[in-house]
């Protein structure tokens, strides 16, 4: 089916309290994977692109891409851009054809973030009311060396996201709760400001989004080092948490690093087992496929499945 908008997808989760995974993209292989498992579990699913992966493939390829294989499957599938830094990014991917942007403007002073975000808005709605993400507040763990002042300073201030919302006209809102992007989230156990993602949900009442919601798998970490890789102290979120955060309010989880691990973790052992082998579909296929059934036990895990 042709792309969805992504605010139409978020109707339903926001009302059913389900997520919708966003898994990030720059190849054939790992665009494969998202769209076999959607159709599979019978999951909406949101495919993302960053900038830097579209300097890498080429936004007209990839655009056309993801189009083509959204076609021949019945599962609804959003094209997005992730972190967009400012209006050229935006304009760039509404142009092109993207369902859904997010401006990223939480580096900013409050209302410079405000005044980037509803410049998106009002182009992204514009043409054809494509979906706006925002983010407001600095992603990153709340370590037991940080003060509860300096934790405070880098989360999502409920106050502040109810003016944003206001003023900026944003469809959907990342938060800041305590997660990272990357695979060393945590020193110690997981700490997710839990309460503050039902605050926010309850005073705005829109599809909130989790970034750096990767679990961090063990057994790929493992497999990755025993081939000659080297990965140390890397932790992510627990399935626990992904329940606790939908519970309260996400409805989308953006999940990258996951999926790098379990493909480099494949490609590890299997370059390693067959040294004579030099067809790269030989390599890339079974990466591919575990990709796949790592994104389905995703959808599983965030109740999308079966929400098509």
């Amino acid at each position: 089916m042709p792309l969805e908008i992504l605010g139409k997808m978020y109707e339903k989760a926001n009302r059913e309290y389900y997520a919708i995974g966003q898994f990030n993209f720059s190849n054939l292989e790992f665009l494969q994977s998202a769209l076999d498992a959607a159709e599979e579990m019978k999951s909406p699913v949101i495919v993302a692109l960053s900038t830097g992966a579209i300097k890498y493939g080429g936004i007209k390829n990839l655009v056309s891409m993801t189009r083509t294989m959204a076609d021949q499957i019945k599962a609804p599938v959003a094209l997005h851009l992730d972190h967009g830094a400012n209006m050229d990014d935006v304009k760039m991917c509404v142009d092109a054809g993207f369902t859904s942007v997010m401006i990223d403007g939480s580096h900013h002073p409050l209302q410079e973030n405000i005044a980037l975000t509803r410049q998106a808005v009002e182009y992204a709605h514009s043409h054809g009311g494509i979906t706006v993400e925002a983010e407001l507040g600095r992603l990153g763990g709340i370590e037991d060396d940080v003060n509860v002042d300096e934790r405070d300073a880098r989360l999502t201030d409920p106050a502040e996201a109810v003016r944003f919302h206001a003023e900026s006209g944003c469809d959907a809102l990342a938060v800041a709760v305590g997660t990272s992007h990357g695979a060393y989230k945590f020193k110690g156990e997981n700490k997710i400001d839990f309460d503050r993602i039902k605050v926010i949900k309850d005073k705005l009442r829109i599809p909130l989004v989790l970034h750096g919601a990767s679990s961090v798998d063990a057994d790929s970490v493992k497999m990755i080092n025993q081939y000659g890789g080297k990965i140390e102290g890397a932790k992510g979120l627990d399935a626990e948490s992904y329940a606790h955060a939908i519970k309260n309010g996400i409805n989308k989880v953006n999940i990258d690093t996951d999926l790098r691990l379990k493909w480099t973790a494949v490609l590890r052992k299997l370059m390693h087992d067959k040294p004579g082998e030099f067809d790269p579909r030989k390599f890339l296929g079974p990466a591919r496929d575990a990709v796949k059934e790592l994104i389905k036990q995703k959808m599983k895990l965030l109740g999308s499945a079966g929400k098509a």
